[in-house]
């Protein structure tokens, strides 16, 4: 074995078929491991291994599952990787090929043995002449067309883990070797539980992190959140198929996970070593459980195209959701508020009569900085409920604002949207409508509050087990 191997990241399928071949396998030369893991499955391997390197050219075997050697590099900026040679795990067409011109032995089912053991087998030996068209020459001198049995290789044939030949430049001495490279393998995602209690609301963050392939006995573990280009795919021959999950089994850690921002990104180390193993999530506490004050708002959404021509509509009442918003507030100078968020999957509970946790929302959630407030759907109501009708519809033309430009169409159209509330307390509802272009409110029940340039709302008090109308008239300009 050359000097400066290692089995940075293991294979389980590999190592089984070492100890199955009963091969001894020299312990790995001892090493710390670093991953930065991102959500769409990205891997950045980092290891320092106690490889001495000396002035000048330097070449080490490296045993790597899942390397794609065009992504190979150190971090050190006193080397230089100026070549990587990937030599995969043998398969048996490669072993076949390696295999010409020596002797094999073959296995081959006794007629009427059943092909089991107990003497079910015979063997026969042949020297390996190619391997397309296939040729095999017997010890008589006569040749087989095709394998004369289930073929037997010795050690030296078979390569068990790839190994990757790299030649490194250094230009001093150096204690360790430094090197990267990216791969794929393990994902996380982010998850938010939010108890809602009053007026204030319980907020705790998990990170699962769940590995597809690679297997890690005791790594240090960044998670990177942030949008990250891919600009191209995983090397072919390692395209690693995605593993069945299963129930976490390793508890939150409270401490919770430190935060740096590196680039347009931000990334939380985590507090403990990871041991990594496929199909086996790891959960570990994103940050301390926080206290904070949260509303809810009911909207039903406007009607109006945002661009194009606004059309008239049937003239039955249109049944219209109406959805449920919650904001959770993040005031800066606060552990919450100055915590960056990252994109996740925000679910929110609300105890019933009896004390029992009930699921009354969820939704996802995209990165939030420090300071911005967490605002989610988690879903539709349901005992405040909408209908909307339009009851009334002009069109007129109207002449253009310069001569030689075209005529404008102007659209006046009328609404009512009814809203009955079967909750025993009064609620509040937003009717909200956005459109792009030149159009305003003309007249309306409720007054219109601007909220920007494109978008007006009607806050429209409905009383306990009551109903209350909203009427309101909009032009539109084409």
């Amino acid at each position: 074995m050359a000097e400066g191997t290692s089995s940075l990241v293991r294979h389980p399928v590999s190592v089984c078929l070492a100890i199955a071949a009963g091969a001894v396998l020299a312990p790995p030369a001892a090493g710390q491991t670093s991953l930065s893991i991102y959500s769409d499955g990205r891997v950045v391997v980092r290891r320092t291994l106690p490889q001495p390197l000396e002035k000048g050219r330097n070449t080490l075997t490296l045993k790597l599952e899942g390397l794609d050697p065009a992504t190979l590099f150190t971090p050190d900026t006193s080397l230089g990787i100026v070549s990587a040679v990937l030599r995969p795990a043998t398969d048996r067409a490669a072993a076949l090929q390696r295999a010409v011109g020596q002797v094999l032995a073959f296995v081959r089912p006794r007629p009427g043995g059943g092909g089991g053991g107990g003497g079910g087998a015979d063997t026969v030996r042949a020297t390996v002449i190619r391997t397309d068209p296939p040729q095999y020459r017997l010890p008589d001198g006569r040749f087989v067309l095709s394998e004369p049995g289930e073929p037997i290789f010795p050690a030296d044939l078979v390569r068990s883990t790839p190994e990757v030949a790299v030649g490194v430049d250094a230009a001093r001495a150096r204690p360790r070797t430094e090197i990267a490279f990216v791969t794929q393998g393990v994902s996380w995602e982010a998850v938010y539980q939010v108890l809602l209690t009053g007026a204030r609301c319980q907020v705790s963050g998990a990170a699962t992190i769940t590995s597809q392939s690679l297997l890690a006995d005791s790594a240090e573990v960044q998670l990177v959140a942030g949008t990250i280009n891919r600009a191209r795919g995983p090397a072919p021959a390692f395209e690693l198929a995605r593993a069945e999950r299963m129930v976490a089994g390793s508890p939150p850690i409270p401490a919770g996970a430190a935060e740096q921002a590196v680039g347009e990104t931000h990334v939380y180390l985590l507090p403990a070593r990871v041991a990594l193993e496929p199909a086996t999530p790891v959960t570990t506490a994103l940050f301390p459980r926080a206290t904070v004050g949260y509303t809810q708002e009911f909207i039903v959404p406007g009607v109006l195209p945002w661009r194009g021509f606004l059309g008239q509509t049937p003239a039955e009442p249109n049944r219209v959701p109406v959805e449920v918003w919650y904001t959770l507030k993040r005031t800066r100078g606060t552990p919450f508020g100055d915590r960056p968020l990252p994109a996740g999957t925000v679910q929110l509970y609300q105890a019933d009569s009896a004390g029992r946790v009930q699921l009354v929302g969820e939704a996802r959630s995209d990165h939030t900085a420090p300071g911005r407030d967490l605002r989610v759907q988690s879903g539709n109501a349901f005992d405040v409920t909408a209908e909307r009708v339009q009851t009334d519809y002009g069109q007129e033309q109207i002449p253009p604002p310069k001569r030689g430009m075209s005529a404008r169409q102007r659209v006046t159209a009328s609404y009512k949207v009814t809203i009955a509330n079967a909750k025993a307390e009064a609620v509040t509802v937003d009717v909200r409508e956005a459109r792009f272009g030149v159009w305003r409110v003309v007249e309306s029940s409720v007054p219109a509050e601007k909220l920007s340039a494109t978008e007006v709302r009607f806050r429209v008090s409905i009383p306990a087990s009551g109903d209350a109308t909203l009427t309101y008239t909009v032009q539109a300009e084409s």
